[in-house]
């Protein structure tokens, strides 16, 4: 069974251009019989999802155009419902609705995963479905994040069609606020304690001239 992102992404004309380029053959083993599917996360994938603060996030109009658009959160926002479903609360923004609208005309999703401080990144297809608030309250509650200060207005639920785990090549690394607290603390822990010493030296010195 090939690999089903490769299956979906793959398409006749892509495979056209890696031949034309020379890339058709490291790429062949994707569509080969005995590939792995991918198509049901693992740990690895679900350990790695539940990690991100955002993501990605692209549908396509029923005017043909692509939308993407930033979806961010506390850790853990995205649930990973089981290998095959990822679910998330849809919370109220600026209110223009591009993706609600091109999701209800077409329920294929694509949802891009960074590590930037790590240089991973994950590519995941699916389809997409939508529950308001209003119908099943309790679902679309139990999805939205204890303690973050916003309105749920319905809730996301994506099935897995494929994924595909990226090269790093030409991901810059940047880091959080949060992510660079861990390597700053000992520096200011160090700083602090050398301005201690300097200033109990300084007394010495003072001391001595007085």
């Amino acid at each position: 069974m090939a690999r089903a992102f490769s299956r979906i992404a793959f398409t006749d004309t892509v495979r056209e251009q890696q031949a034309k380029h020379g890339s058709a053959g490291a790429y062949a083993k994707f569509l080969a019989p005995e590939a792995p599917p991918n198509n049901t996360l693992g740990e690895a994938e679900a350990a790695f999802i539940r990690a991100r603060d955002g993501f990605y996030q692209a549908t396509v109009s029923e005017t043909g155009w692509p939308y993407v658009q930033f979806r961010g959160g506390p850790p853990g926002f995205l649930h990973v419902l089981d290998g095959k479903t990822l679910a998330y609360a849809d919370l109220r923004g600026n209110r223009q609705y591009v993706s609600v609208g091109n999701l209800l005309g077409n329920g294929r999703i694509a949802l891009f995963f960074m590590d930037y401080p790590n240089k991973q990144r994950l590519k995941l297809l699916g389809h997409a479905s939508m529950v308001e608030t209003e119908d099943h309250a309790d679902l679309v509650n139990s999805l939205a994040m204890p303690g973050y200060r916003a309105t749920p207005e319905r809730a996301v639920i994506i099935t897995v069609a494929g994924f595909d785990w990226n090269c790093p090549q030409h991901i810059p690394q940047r880091y959080t606020v949060e992510e660079m607290a861990s390597t700053l603390s000992p520096l200011r822990d160090e700083l602090e304690a050398l301005r201690k010493e300097n200033a109990a030296l300084k007394a010495k010195l003072e001391a001595k001239g007085a």
